[in-house]
């Protein structure tokens, strides 16, 4: 019972000491705890991508083969480091082939894909950036309509993971949510998405996953870099001086697109199974004896395009791939809206469900203001000059390996 009192009455007495030691041992233990749920995490992660590397395959069967896109520079450098934690012993123990191909500098991506062989999935580990680039990378090659059929796995490591919350569960935890990605990928469930392709007058076409941004706000975003000695006042500044250029900030446009258009259906995955030959020498000689009479071709109807004019801060042109899920629901209605928000920032949706539609938009922007101004693929982020944009809607172009929980949560419209 000494002790007890010495030791109080030395607490008391030293007080500063003692209540800055209390907070580093809290500090300290917290951070034990952290570590030993994350490793807790990838346990029970490798254990259960074990069993997928236990699993019995033909003495002719190849191992599955995956391409690792890796941009070592995301997440302020330690996009390397989290892929080998987390990501890594999760696809070895699965029992799958990878060849990981690693970028140097930003637009390598895009020219890599070039080179990309024929595999069975592809792996993109980064952030909002190196997504973009793979995916142009791939649509821009001549034999994309063969490697666009490739399934996709992204696992987030960047500081930006738009299209995160679309396929996984969203978590806070970095460990959890790479985890989760990788497993999802082993488990193969996988969900269409619709790409936006965005052609200017003189460069190549860029694709975009989630929307594009133009006008002053994203103006803004490109600048607040550039006060980073204004430390957690420097997005303001940015506002601010902006302001003081340039006032007003609006921006005139002239946007023109087609109505919709009955969109085709989903094609299947896999090749119909190929009838028996007493089954095809009916066929042939049916059609030799009774061929089928040619209809004659329907004219296409003249495409009726609509105008509008816009004065605003910011447009905004998205996909629905928000809810992947939903784009592939059974509704059978297609809406284009414009949603106004309070900050007068104009959101143009493509929404759709079910049968849902074949949209294909030209927006002309056409008009002096915009000589100089520059355009953003959100999630995909990449900047361009032009004067004259077309954005097409490539519908269910691309399959992206999707989290079944996420997708549950989805379907049920959370």
């Amino acid at each position: 019972m000494g002790r007890v009192v010495k030791v109080l009455r030395t607490l008391r007495n030293h007080w500063k000491k003692s209540s800055f030691a209390a907070c580093v041992l809290s500090y300290g233990g917290y951070w034990i705890y952290g570590k030993h749920c994350d490793s807790v995490l990838r346990r029970e992660a490798c254990q259960e991508a074990r069993e997928f590397g236990r699993a019995l395959i033909g003495p002719q069967e190849p191992l599955k083969r995956a391409t690792v896109i890796l941009n070592p520079a995301a997440s302020n450098g330690k996009a390397n480091s989290l892929f080998e934690k987390n990501a890594a012993p999760i696809l070895h123990l699965a029992g799958v082939e990878i060849k990981i191909v690693k970028t140097d500098y930003e637009g390598q991506a895009k020219k890599l894909m070039d080179f990309m062989e024929q595999t069975d999935m592809l792996i993109v580990a980064g952030g909002d950036g190196t997504l973009q680039e793979v995916v142009t990378g791939l649509l821009r090659r001549n034999d994309e309509v063969s490697f666009s059929k490739t399934p996709i796995g992204f696992i987030p490591l960047g500081a930006h993971n738009s299209l995160c919350q679309s396929l996984h569960l969203a978590t806070d935890n970095t460990v959890r949510r790479i985890t989760s990605a990788t497993l999802s990928i082993l488990k193969g469930e996988t969900v269409p998405l619709d790409i936006l392709q965005i052609k200017s007058e003189k460069e190549q076409p860029v694709f975009a996953v989630m929307s594009i941004r133009w006008g002053s706000f994203r103006d803004v975003a490109e600048s607040i870099s550039k006060y980073w000695y204004l430390g957690p006042l420097k997005t303001r500044a940015a506002h601010w001086f902006s302001t003081l250029k340039e006032w007003p900030q609006t921006r005139q446009a002239s946007l023109s697109y087609l109505p919709p258009v009955p969109r085709p259906p989903e094609m299947p995955t896999e090749k119909p199974q190929r009838p028996n030959l007493l089954h095809r020498i009916y066929i042939r000689l049916q059609n030799y004896w009774n061929p089928p009479v040619e209809e004659p071709p329907v004219e296409p109807e003249p495409e009726i395009w609509e105008e509008k004019h816009l004065s605003t801060l910011e447009l905004t042109i998205s996909t629905q791939n928000k809810n992947p899920v939903k784009n592939v629901s059974d509704f059978i209605y297609s809406t284009i809206y414009y949603n106004i928000c309070l900050s007068s920032l104009p959101i143009m949706n493509i929404d759709y469900a079910m049968l849902l539609v074949y949209f294909v938009n030209f927006f002309d922007l056409n008009t002096s203001d915009l000589s100089n101004k520059f355009i953003n693929m959100t999630s995909l982020s990449e900047a361009f000059s032009f004067t004259c944009l077309e954005v097409r809607l490539l519908p269910r172009k691309l399959r992206f390996f999707c989290s079944a929980e996420r997708r549950e949560e989805l379907a049920q419209g959370n």
